[in-house]
């Protein structure tokens, strides 16, 4: 996907989720997060919106020190009827940023991508429309997501996320099949003692899931189950994908001192 489709899609998951956390009210437990309210979602996603935002405008590719990334975190009100409002004002200084900066920007990453402004986007983008259905699971059904955005996230979570070394791990290896209905992608998963590797080739599996691709971005990002999804073979893969696949933001969700 292009950056401006990532863009797009920042822009309009970041409103939606504003706009549900407001309709729902901040003492509203989440249902796929279930230590966190609303008013820990909003803390969390406005944080990542400034870090990430803090990240393209340093012109070096080094890491933020603690010192750095203390200068953009834990700055929301204390006062709950300011917290909606805090979190639109990073929201639109991420969408913003990503939309002046060039596309030569130095800027740090942690996954490869074409450029830092691209994964950034991306990164973004992703991050933002999990956790806008974190906020719509309060209250009644997630909206779906287009079907190429969908796979674009899979790929994401697949060759970026999960694929670290040593991230999700199985002896002996185990491998499970994605298929996405109505995008005619296959994600092919072989989990070894080493980690994740991925392939766009299906083949004979241990477990096989297919459906809708933004059901499939959901389930692989532990935000529902396989109800309504096609599953064969052995289901334990999949629940061994939950337990283990886990991304967290460290402190995100209080201030220091």
């Amino acid at each position: 996907m292009e950056i401006a489709e990532h863009l797009l899609n920042l822009r309009g998951d970041g409103e939606l989720l504003a706009d549900v956390a407001e309709r729902v009210g901040l003492d509203a437990r989440v249902p796929t997060c279930p230590e966190w309210a609303v008013r820990d979602l909003v803390r969390h996603q406005g944080d990542v919106h400034r870090w990430a935002a803090g990240n393209l405008t340093r012109n070096t590719s080094v890491e933020m020190s603690a010192e750095e990334s203390e200068a953009v975190l834990f700055t929301w009100p204390d006062a709950d009827d300011g917290l909606i409002a805090w979190f639109r004002d990073g929201h639109a200084l991420l969408v913003e940023t990503l939309e002046s900066v060039p596309d030569d920007v130095v800027a740090f990453t942690f996954i490869a991508a074409p450029s830092p402004r691209a994964f950034w986007a991306r990164r973004q983008a992703h991050e933002t429309a999990i956790h806008r259905a974190d906020a719509e699971s309060v209250a009644g059904p997630i909206t779906p997501y287009d079907a190429q955005f969908a796979a674009d996230g899979i790929d994401e979570l697949m060759y970026g996320m999960a694929s670290r070394p040593g991230r999700i791990t199985a002896d002996p290896p185990r491998t499970l099949r994605v298929d996405g209905a109505d995008s005619s992608r296959i994600w092919q998963l072989t989990i070894g003692p080493d980690g994740l590797t991925v392939s766009d080739e299906g083949g004979e599996a241990d477990c096989w899931v297919s459906g809708p691709t933004s059901d499939l971005y959901l389930l692989l990002w532990n935000r529902r189950t396989t109800e309504g999804l096609q599953v064969a073979g052995d289901p334990s893969l999949l629940d061994h994908w939950r337990d283990v696949l886990k991304v967290r933001w460290s402190g995100a969700t209080k201030k220091s001192g």
